[in-house]
């Protein structure tokens, strides 16, 4: 299955296909957790999202307790989000990242190796898949921060390529 076909569930409920969700933009997929000592990352999530939210580009947010560390509501999550961080970008509902409960979305890009050549389990919280809507897929670990000139190089690179980029 194409990962624009594979159906998700937004914050609010809402049920959508990847790909509806993205509206065909390159995404930057990032499994979240309000309690994680990354979540200072959000602000960087939100900074791109600003950046590049007009270029054919969004972050999506999958927030998961699969490592014990999201809050148990939507609206909790949501709340936090938003007050905290001033998340804008789209989020889903909870989901499994790794294991045989892992969303769908997760299974397909958990195949895709990082930059050492390895693909599998998600290690922890805010580990970054950037999503192309032509199938490429480029795979950050949690650490990479998702400012890091690697992912944005990236983004700008995608960005760029996408029809009617050059009319901009």
């Amino acid at each position: 299955m194409a990962l624009q076909d594979i159906e998700v569930t937004t914050l609010r409920g809402e049920r959508r296909t990847f790909g509806e969700l993205t509206e065909g933009k390159v995404a930057l997929v990032v499994n979240v957790a309000s309690r994680c000592g990354l979540a200072p990352q959000y602000e960087q999530l939100e900074e791109l999202q600003r950046t590049f939210g007009d270029d054919g580009f969004t972050v999506v947010g999958f927030p998961s307790n699969q490592f014990l560390q999201e809050l148990g509501s939507s609206d909790a999550i949501a709340e936090y989000c938003s007050a905290t961080w001033g998340v804008t970008f789209p989020m889903t509902e909870k989901v499994k990242v790794n294991g045989r409960s892992a969303h769908p979305l997760y299974r397909e890009l958990t195949q895709t190796p990082d930059a050492e050549g390895k693909a599998g389990r998600v290690k922890w919280n805010f580990e970054k898949f950037l999503v192309n809507p032509d199938g490429r897929i480029k795979r950050f670990r949690p650490t990479t921060l998702p400012d890091a000139p690697e992912i944005v190089e990236t983004i700008r690179e995608w960005t760029n390529e996408a029809p009617g980029a050059a009319d901009s």
